[in-house]
């Protein structure tokens, strides 16, 4: 493994409060491809350089979005794609994976993110934006 991927499950399992890096991994490979359907373009080339090459792809390569998610409904898709996953837990999965890309990426970054999502994404990355 990499070090920078080890580096960044790592932030992920202690965000995460995960018992093991493979957890850490299954969580963040899930919450990636769902964040990969609903960028585009530069924004989403960029951010994935930022990331380790497993979730690079991850990120380039999403799941298919016939629209966009508002973040409720992401929550729930989560819920639904992490085995065992209640919409409490995935809303916990989601912040330590978003919260540990939000700190790869940085702020410049992450608001150009920001700006592709609905209302209400910046809470999910840990990045609360002035109403």
């Amino acid at each position: 493994m990499s070090k920078r991927r080890e580096s960044f499950l790592a932030h992920v399992q202690e965000r995460g409060e995960y018992e093991t890096r493979e957890e850490a991994d299954r969580v963040a490979r899930v919450v990636l491809a769902l964040l990969g359907a609903h960028l585009v373009g530069s924004v989403r080339d960029e951010l994935a350089g930022r990331l380790p090459e497993t979730y690079a792809l991850i990120l380039l390569n999403p799941l298919q979005a016939a629209e966009p998610l508002s973040p409720d409904r992401f929550v729930r898709a989560a819920a639904a794609w992490i085995e065992g996953a209640t919409e409490k837990t995935a809303l916990w999965d989601i912040g330590a994976v978003l919260s540990t890309v939000a700190a790869a990426a940085g702020d410049v970054l992450i608001r150009e993110v920001l700006l592709q999502l609905p209302h209400g994404y910046d809470l999910l990355f840990g990045h609360p934006q002035p109403t």
